[in-house]
């Protein structure tokens, strides 16, 4: 039980590594690629769009080989719940970057980058990997 456990932490860290990369790639370039970018002054719509693209790879990465030996449901109720959980993990780094650009007013790319790529990463994580275990991919 706890080697399976370390096994599926181990996997879901490198679906999620994959998933952070394609999520920052895709927030900075919708944010700073051509100066100015296309959603330049629009830092939560070129958040959403980017955790939405992640969020697509990471559902079929989990689904078929994190979490490929637990029980399976249809894959209409998997999909619902994995992208409303991550939905919430999406608000979890929106409210971060909102926070820090809007509510202390640090616009600069780096602390867009702190607030919605490390801490709104790290507390979004820790909630999707508790939230799959719970309700998406269930134990047998």
């Amino acid at each position: 039980m706890l080697y399976r456990l370390r096994v599926e932490i181990a996997k879901f860290g490198i679906i999620g590594a994959i998933s952070y990369a394609i999520d920052v790639t895709i927030f900075n370039v919708l944010r700073f690629a051509g100066a100015p970018g296309l959603l330049n002054d629009k830092p939560l719509t070129a958040k959403a769009i980017s955790v939405a693209c992640a969020t697509t790879f990471a559902y079929f990465g989990n689904r078929f080989w994190t979490f490929k030996t637990r029980v399976r449901t249809s894959l209409r109720r998997e999909y619902v719940l994995f992208f409303v959980l991550n939905g919430i993990a999406m608000l979890i780094a929106l409210a971060c970057l909102g926070i820090s650009h809007y509510g202390l007013d640090m616009k600069t790319p780096l602390a867009d980058n702190i607030s919605a790529n490390g801490f709104g990463l790290v507390l979004g994580t820790v909630f999707r990997f508790w939230a799959y275990n719970k309700w998406v991919f269930k134990a047998a």
